[in-house]
């Protein structure tokens, strides 16, 4: 029961991280990764899953939320949208590539959904961008165990 609500931990803190809302999924991962209770493959699987759908909500709220962007509560600032816009106008789909990176990463999703990009595409980038950074917490945790 403890490794299923670790798991399940891992997922919830990965899908928030990629959202607007603040959590440090690297940090949930590598300390589940120092416990070496866990299979790594398992926990790298549960958090490239949880922060990749995290990024198709901010995507979703994208594809219906631009009218609202000069609102209070909008997730993102507008220097922040506009910066991700134009990295995404300028480098197209390729630039989700980068949803991994902190501040510029979330609003890259977001602007992909306002900017329509197709759910397919958007997903399999974002996974290897997700995936590729917690293989590489997993890797330099591993210099620490």
């Amino acid at each position: 029961m403890q490794e299923l609500a670790a798991y399940w931990g891992l997922f919830a803190v990965s899908f928030l991280a990629a959202t607007i809302l603040p959590a440090q999924s690297e940090i949930g991962l590598a300390a589940l990764l120092l416990t070496e209770a866990y299979s790594v493959a398992l926990l790298v699987a549960v958090a490239s899953v949880g922060n990749t759908l995290g990024a198709v909500a901010n995507w979703g709220l994208g594809r219906g939320i631009e009218q609202f962007r000069d609102r209070k509560w909008f997730p993102a600032s507008a220097a922040q949208l506009d910066r991700a816009t134009g990295w995404y106008r300028r480098y197209g789909r390729w630039s989700l590539l980068m949803s991994w990176a902190p501040f510029i990463g979330d609003p890259l999703t977001l602007a992909a959904g306002i900017l329509r990009e197709p759910l397919l595409t958007f997903v399999l980038l974002v996974a290897v961008a997700k995936t590729v950074r917690y293989v590489t917490v997993v890797a330099v945790t591993s210099n620490f165990i």
